[in-house]
């Protein structure tokens, strides 16, 4: 009896100590080419639908909708699923449905660190967006820690899984100091001198 009061004492010092350290995000958590993409955006931009297409292209799912992320000692950022909605995603027609029953274990992953956010964006008229890759957007910062993001602008025809695959490959290249904006910059001031 003493041993428990002791754990449970000890488990209500750890969350009083650690509640800055934790937060609920709105959104989906995927292992996107091996990085943690948080996937937001309104309510009904296609989250969802996106995140099961990218399912089905052999990604890795960890939670729908909302995305407990703990900040670590290190500073590093792990996002993981609420344990009541683990495996579960809500699709439009389709009701509640289990990635795991669907797509099999290999499908699934209990956390990841969080590597990216990327903001999915209902594709407005009169909205200027970077075309060419020369402007980033502010980090976005959860708990403290600054991730990189990108905004997707979503217009009917997109694939936007396929874009978010791409900006994933754009952060892994950007991160190896390559940036295919700069190349095409020099290649014209090259051409023009």
């Amino acid at each position: 009896m003493k041993s428990s009061a002791k754990k449970k004492k000890n488990w209500k010092g750890k969350e009083r100590d650690n509640a800055s350290s934790r937060l609920v995000l709105s959104g989906g958590l995927l292992q996107i080419f091996g990085l943690g993409v948080i996937i937001t955006g309104q309510s009904g931009i296609g989250k969802s639908e996106s995140a099961l297409e990218l399912i089905s292209r052999g990604h890795r799912f960890i939670s729908d909708d909302a995305v407990e992320v703990t900040r670590k000692k290190d500073g590093g950022l792990v996002g993981r699923s609420p344990s009541l909605s683990r495996y579960f995603m809500e699709i439009r027609g389709l009701g509640i449905i289990n990635i795991r029953a669907i797509f099999g274990p290999r499908a699934i992953c209990r956390q990841s660190k969080v590597d990216l956010v990327i903001w999915l964006k209902k594709w407005q008229k009169g909205d200027e967006y970077d075309r060419l890759g020369l402007e980033f957007p502010a980090d976005f910062e959860i708990l403290g820690v600054k991730i990189p993001q990108l905004i997707v602008p979503v217009a009917p025809g997109r694939t936007i899984a396929l874009l978010i695959e791409v900006a994933c490959n754009v952060h892994l290249l950007r991160k190896r100091g390559y940036h295919a904006s700069r190349e095409i910059v020099k290649k014209l001031d090259r051409a023009l001198s």
